[in-house]
């Protein structure tokens, strides 16, 4: 084949939409990617380098979820547990969180802005260290929880409509929705910035995704009586499962409605993402990731394959939220494994 030919179907891949992964996995994935081309000419290099890297492994902590004790906690917080003032009363920060709450009820409850907290210091470290197995599987992680606490599903208990007769709607926002129509959204976020107070941003981000989710709850609610059942739901062959998902018209339907709110959730975790790494890396005195090494090493890659055997091989028994399978691929060292 011509070289002309071979670089065209290069790029093809790479702007290709990352489709065929299970439910949750396509917006996790295209949110740590989009957010590599908002860094700075400093990092866009290193980052870009490794996109491959960093979008294929955004699904990881979801894999964890399934074999590492602790997991599941990091990826939600159920606001409405502590009351109908807990997202203007809770303490900000974890120590006085703990004192006031106790450390096993955050835990019982989810500890999402909190973590992110933590894997911020821990992404400046490696950034001091040098390390670039740790960076990048940092990078990767805190991506994927910077965009959990952006799903208003992700701040409460009825995390999936259970509680009200809407079982399944978690799934349709976070996947569905972005998997149907996110082509015609705008990802032009601007360019990545500095992050003042990490913490507190963290808790703008819950806000902001608590704040919308009356409205995720209401007009599911309200468009399921405008529609005959037939016409709520269709089938799609997904890999070799014919699966029952919300149709195209409902989902237009719901979307129109919403106004926009998956677009700009999307929008601000890009942007939370990039600004994240950006301030881990200024904070660890902008180190020259030029003079990083460009391969994993063999203990990362193996601790890869075994964290995917581990999944494969777990229980999968999480906390539910209408996923109906979880693709198994993933990358490393540059292969599907």
């Amino acid at each position: 084949m011509a070289f002309r030919q071979i670089a065209v179907l290069l790029l093809l891949t790479l702007l290709l939409p990352l489709t065929g992964y299970g439910w949750g996995f396509f917006a996790h994935q295209r949110i740590n990617r989009l957010a590599v081309y908002t860094l700075p000419p400093e990092m866009v290099g290193f980052y870009k380098k490794h996109i491959r890297y960093i979008t294929e492994n955004a699904v990881n902590p979801d894999r964890r979820r399934y074999a590492v004790a602790g997991e599941a906690p990091r990826h939600y917080i159920d606001l409405d547990v502590y009351g109908d003032s807990a997202l203007y009363k809770m303490p900000r920060y974890w120590q006085q969180a703990v004192e006031k709450y106790g450390e096993d009820t955050l835990m019982s409850h989810g500890i999402v802005p909190w973590h992110i907290n933590r894997m911020k210091f821990q992404l400046t470290q490696a950034f001091k260290d040098r390390n670039l197995d740790q960076i990048l599987r940092l990078s990767a992680d805190m991506g994927h929880y910077i965009a959990d606490a952006s799903v208003p599903l992700h701040t409460t208990r009825n995390y999936n409509g259970q509680l009200t007769g809407q079982r399944g709607i978690h799934a349709f926002w976070e996947s569905r929705l972005p998997e149907l129509l996110s082509d015609n959204y705008d990802f032009f976020v601007g360019q990545a910035q500095y992050i003042e107070q990490p913490q507190l941003r963290a808790w703008d981000i819950v806000a902001s995704a608590h704040l919308a989710l009356d409205s995720v709850l209401s007009f599911e609610r309200e468009l399921t009586l405008a529609f005959d059942e037939e016409k709520k739901y269709s089938y799609e062959v997904r890999g070799n499962l014919t699966t029952r998902v919300y149709s195209r018209e409902f989902s237009e339907a719901y979307h129109r409605r919403l106004n926009g709110q998956v677009e700009r959730q999307m929008r601000l975790a890009i942007h939370n993402v990039a600004s994240y790494w950006f301030t881990a890396w200024v904070d660890a005195g902008q180190p020259d990731l030029r003079q990083l090494g460009s391969t994993l090493s063999a203990e990362e890659q193996e601790r890869l394959r075994m964290e995917l055997k581990e999944y494969e091989q777990g229980p999968h028994l999480p906390r539910e939220e209408g996923e109906s399978y979880l693709h198994r691929n993933t990358w490393i060292s540059g292969h599907k494994e």
